[in-house]
């Protein structure tokens, strides 16, 4: 229950993988008679909204992502040493330009620990401030959930997270997370 309070805070699927996710379905089975929204942030859009100097700035930028990250802002920290060695922190853009499209992006979750060659607490503090800024309401769409919804999101252009909701209901959604082709570091920068 605890690992799973980590859903509530934003995120990208597996960003904290070597090849994240690409996207994402979600499918309501049984719902609280309220609450339990989840919502999403449109990362092209907030990007695009950034002044050219800050965009500037943060191109090029790789950030290290692990799922010990995000369940650590929860007070999770119950790994053993099999699933850590399993799930290694790995380097992500914090830029990223989107495969379909060829939009630019950024690219941002809880699971983003720091930014790489910049001090850990300055670049948690840029993250934060990011996310901030991504997750203004003009960014994002809230889903209230009904029985029978199935909503798909790209995961390389989107964060999202669950709402709260009163725990002596169940809520049961079946989520399928198709994996993306490649990391965006060899994608955009080469091995």
């Amino acid at each position: 229950r605890v690992f799973n309070l980590a859903n509530q805070l934003w995120h990208t699927d597996s960003s904290y993988r070597h090849v994240p996710a690409k996207c994402s379905l979600l499918s309501a089975r049984q719902l609280p008679p309220d609450k339990g929204e989840t919502e999403f942030a449109d990362l092209r859009a907030a990007y695009d909204a950034l002044p050219d100097e800050r965009k500037r700035a943060l191109e090029g930028l790789q950030v290290e992502h692990s799922i010990f990250r995000s369940r650590s802002q929860i007070g999770f920290g119950e790994f053993n040493e099999a699933i850590a060695s399993q799930l290694p922190p790995v380097r992500q853009l914090l830029i990223r330009r989107h495969a379909g499209s060829g939009r630019k992006t950024l690219y941002l979750a809880s699971h983003a620990s720091h930014i790489i060659g910049t001090p850990v607490e300055e670049g948690r503090k840029l993250l934060e401030e990011l996310i901030a800024f991504a997750t203004q309401p003009q960014f994002v769409y809230q889903h209230r959930w009904r029985l029978g919804d199935l909503v798909m999101w790209d995961n390389r252009c989107t964060m999202h997270r669950s709402r709260p909701y009163d725990e002596s209901y169940n809520r049961v959604l079946h989520r399928t997370t198709v994996s993306d082709t490649a990391n965006a570091i060899e994608r955009e920068m080469g091995p």
